[in-house]
């Protein structure tokens, strides 16, 4: 086998990709990335009741908006297509001969009802866990309880049946997870687990091993509900002989509810207002669902984010861009305890990824919006807007909520802070810095606050007790970008104007 590494995302088209199966694509594409491996995406669409049309180009779209683009798959191709398991039945039944041949599976020709009767019964019999293994399949229809004449008649005459894994009686199953250390299951607690439907589609147990194995999977990363799986997984690479080839376990822990009470579901991102998928998911009710895409996070701020939900870097360092979350990410960092989603934190590292872009990449969505009110706006003046704002920005559409009073002066002023700084001396100030700045040929910062000092002074009053006055005349908001920035980007005529406006419903 190929000793590079080598991880999959294997996905089922059933429906939107969900937040949590995010974070385990993007830990598989990180370890392959820092490892100079390759990252395969496959499709598990065996599951044809539950196949949902448009699902699959939907997955791919995700990635690609994330920047996760895999090195092989249904798209790029690679040295194992095909990469969907509807177009790999042949393979599958080379190896579930292999398994019948040996003794490890068998056929059984029982009934949905028949099943749930044995279940009911054991029920009855207070066991715990009613399953079909080596003890109740004894009294079921089965390749291990009819003549083997009474088998072929039945098979030949189209009887159905599934062929289930023979999993031995009262063994100790031993696997190593790099999460959680050596794992222990005792056979005696395991299912026959089905292997091959009735209709001749396998079940993702048993395509899912072949095809780890067949693309030379190194390191199975995937969420802790696969746990109990694993133990059956692991059986049927010891049956199939391939236990040296048996790939590295990693059980992620569970993304928890912001309240931390269970698993992170979308009724928790409903109730907490936040997305639940990566893009937009038209569902097949035509119920449209916002994805954290159309609601204005970054893709690499969302990617920093979820990276940190369950593995830390061992350093002081938050704000990761992509290529450096490669460099840093290894699976010993990885943690064993669930993890609270905290969408206000998602937020923050949408903010701090904003602040890292250059503001020209902001001017032609300001200028978009600009022009659906009707207001022209130059690129230039676009981008010196950007700049003077995006450390107040936390989604693209805030650019223009922030920047909007340079070209839409207030028409109500707050209240609670004229009560709070209006007097008779701060308006002394406003009126002798008005007419100052009407005289001012050089529009500059030094000759501004210069200017406004002087007026402060000459009036006896305070910086504080004037500034926000200041600010609440020219932009009718109580908080904003360094002001006298602001001021000086306004221009005279406006500034002018707008103070003038202000003292004038003062009066």
């Amino acid at each position: 086998m190929n000793h590079a590494v080598n991880v999959r995302f294997a996905p089922s088209p059933t429906g939107a990709l969900h937040i949590g199966s995010l974070r385990t694509v993007l830990y598989n594409y990180l370890l392959a990335k820092k490892k100079g491996g390759r990252f395969i995406l496959r499709i598990e669409d065996t599951d044809q009741k539950r196949f949902v049309p448009g699902a699959e180009q939907y997955i791919m779209e995700s990635l690609q908006w994330l920047g996760i683009i895999p090195d092989e798959g249904p798209e790029q191709g690679g040295p194992s297509v095909p990469y969907k398991q509807s177009e790999r039945l042949a393979i599958y039944q080379q190896y579930i001969q292999l398994l019948l041949d040996a003794g490890h599976a068998y056929y059984a020709f029982d009934t949905p009802e028949e099943i749930e009767e044995m279940r009911k019964r054991l029920k009855e019999a207070k066991i715990a866990s009613p399953q079909y293994n080596s003890i109740s399949r004894e009294w079921m229809k089965n390749q291990f309880t009819l003549p083997p004449e009474q088998v072929k008649e039945w098979m030949d005459g189209g009887k159905s049946y599934v062929i289930r894994l023979n999993v031995p009686h009262k063994e100790c199953i031993r696997f190593h997870d790099v999460v959680r250390g050596w794992v222990k299951v005792d056979t005696a607690v395991l299912d026959d687990k089905v292997l091959m439907k009735s209709d001749g589609i396998p079940t993702y147990h048993f395509a899912s091993v072949i095809d780890d194995y067949l693309m030379q999977i190194t390191h199975v990363i995937r969420g802790e509900e696969w746990l109990p799986s694993t133990p059956i997984h692991v059986l049927l690479y010891r049956c199939l002989g391939w236990a040296e080839q048996m790939p590295q376990f990693v059980h992620l822990p569970l993304l928890l509810s912001p309240n931390g009470t269970g698993k992170l579901s979308k009724r928790h991102a409903d109730q907490y207002g936040f997305p639940a998928f990566p893009i937009t998911w038209n569902t097949p009710a035509l119920i449209v669902e916002k994805g954290f895409r159309e609601e204005g996070y970054l893709p690499e701020a969302l990617l920093n984010f979820l990276a940190l939900l369950g593995w830390n870097p061992g350093t002081e360092q938050e704000v990761f861009t992509t290529k450096e979350l490669i460099n840093a990410f290894s699976l010993e960092r990885l943690g064993k305890s669930g993890v609270k989603f905290d969408i206000a934190k998602a937020n923050w590292f949408n903010q701090q990824h904003i602040k890292k872009q250059d503001p020209t990449i902001w001017a032609d969505y300001f200028i978009t919006e600009a022009t659906k009110e009707g207001i022209a706006c130059s690129e230039q003046n676009a981008i010196q807007i950007c700049a003077l704002v995006k450390d107040r920005v936390t989604f693209p559409k805030d650019f223009w909520l922030e920047g909007s009073f340079f070209f839409v002066a207030p028409n109500s002023y707050d209240d609670d802070t004229m009560v709070k700084k209006w007097n008779v001396q701060t308006k002394a100030v406003l009126i002798d810095f008005t007419q100052k700045l009407s005289n001012l040929t050089e529009w500059n910062h030094k000759n501004i606050r210069q200017f406004l000092q002087e007026s402060i002074v000459a009036h006896d009053t305070s910086v504080g007790g004037i500034m926000p006055l200041l600010r609440l005349a020219l932009t009718g908001k109580t908080a904003g970008p360094d002001l006298m920035d602001t001021i000086v980007l306004l221009g005279k005529d406006k500034v002018h104007t707008r103070l003038t406006v202000f003292l004038i419903s003062r009066s």
